[in-house]
């Protein structure tokens, strides 16, 4: 039987933010966006030149082959993705658990989504036995699996997916006659880039794969929004209306009216350019929020709490399953009540497991590095600018209520 979800908490209705970085909008994007105020049409549907030509360069400087023929941009990933879903047709196949705003494109649009199981080791890419396991099921059953979404820097885990394992899930979805879809949002926000491996499936299997980036991750504010999409690159005598896919988009794109606003296009084409401003803050945040999720990951195991280590991102995903008995004295008995519980608590929030596939009555929350930041703006400017934003009085003050609301749970 269906259950109804609390007001204000349906899966559709309600869906947890990307974390934000806490950081104030850097001056020279600002003076970008207010120059361009005054604009008063939008981008064309998929973007101008200016902003294509930009997300090419930034392709470009990490291995892959782009013109500004191959890229699309929009007013956000939700909107990509659904044109994305609606151009390519059949059933889709999604790791668990997966992003929180992915699963609900698939259902507006009418289309099955079958979660595929993770490996121990990390989140955001599927095993690949389970994966062929699961298409040859969905087939039996007259099923059409076409599409397959994955994220090789995962929300919500904040786990990095090895090469190897990238490697064997895309090839076995080519094999099956899948399309990958490569959500590399989070791709610049590696807590130790010098010593993580980021593969992206792209690189590996280029005419089967189409990246998806939201420059929220790491380059804009989360309020400008523009997402961008790299499809295969297609040479355009031989692209057809009715097979090209990224034609399709456009087509579904327009129909939306989803563009990216006038005056956001400037600042985010700018961005894309990675001038020194932009990546000196991206890799600051990026280290910042590493050190707060390691300090929060290690006072969640000390709880008795498991969760993987934090590599990207600005979250961390738990598992409160040890603490079943404790929850359940407290009437927790599933992730929506824990939910519930744990944002009342901590007065931040704290996303639960089902609302990125994983079971309801699994125990597991996601966690967002922001809240140890500070409540007040000098705060926050203070954590972001600390050679170790732990040592902080108000981090540590912050990270000890953390524990200790973990701790009441035992």
């Amino acid at each position: 039987m269906r259950q109804t979800a609390p007001e204000g908490r349906g899966p559709v209705r309600y869906g947890p933010p990307l974390p934000d970085t806490g950081l104030p909008v850097l001056p020279g994007l600002a003076g970008l966006l207010a120059a361009a105020a005054g604009r008063t049409t939008p981008e064309p549907p998929g973007g101008g030149p200016v902003l294509r030509e930009a997300a090419s360069g930034y392709w470009w400087r990490r291995g892959l082959r782009t013109h500004p023929e191959d890229v699309v941009a929009a007013p956000g990933a939700p909107a990509l993705l659904l044109a994305l879903i609606a151009a390519h047709g059949g059933d889709l196949l999604l790791p668990r658990p997966c992003p929180a705003w992915w699963t609900p494109q698939a259902r507006l649009l009418g289309r099955p989504a079958y979660h595929v199981p993770t490996p121990a080791e990390c989140g955001g890419v599927p095993d690949p036995y389970a994966l062929l396991e699961t298409v040859r099921r969905v087939r039996a059953e007259g099923g059409t699996p076409r599409l397959l979404l994955l994220s090789v820097a995962d929300d919500p885990t904040a786990t990095v997916a090895p090469p190897e394992l990238v490697r064997e899930a895309c090839e076995a979805a080519v094999a099956e006659g899948l399309h990958v879809i490569s959500d590399e949002t989070w791709r610049d926000t590696l807590h130790h880039p010098h010593d993580t491996v980021l593969l992206s499936p792209a690189e590996m299997c280029p005419d089967d794969v189409t990246v998806v980036s939201d420059l929220g991750g790491a380059l804009t504010p989360a309020a400008w929004p523009c997402a961008v999409a790299r499809f295969p690159p297609t040479d355009p005598s031989r692209a057809d209306r009715w097979t090209d896919r990224r034609a399709r988009v456009l087509d579904v794109l327009t129909a939306l009216g989803a563009v990216v606003p006038g005056p956001v296009a400037p600042a985010a084409a700018h961005a894309l350019d990675e001038p020194e401003d932009v990546t000196v803050r991206a890799r600051r945040a990026a280290t910042v929020h590493g050190r707060l999720a390691g300090a929060a990951h290690r006072t969640a195991l000390a709880a008795g709490l498991l969760a993987r280590p934090p590599q990207a991102g600005r979250h961390l995903y738990a598992d409160l399953g040890p603490l079943r008995a404790g929850l359940a004295a407290r009437g927790v008995t599933d992730s929506l009540e824990l939910e519930s519980h744990l944002t009342a608590r901590l007065g931040a929030p704290a996303a639960g497991g089902h609302r990125f596939g994983d079971e309801l009555g699994a125990l597991r929350v996601r966690f967002d590095t922001g809240m140890f930041l500070g409540v007040t703006e000098e705060e926050r400017d203070e954590a972001l600018r600390a050679r170790d934003p732990v040592e902080l009085p108000h981090v540590a003050r912050a990270l000890e209520d953390f524990g200790g609301a973990l701790e009441e749970l035992r």
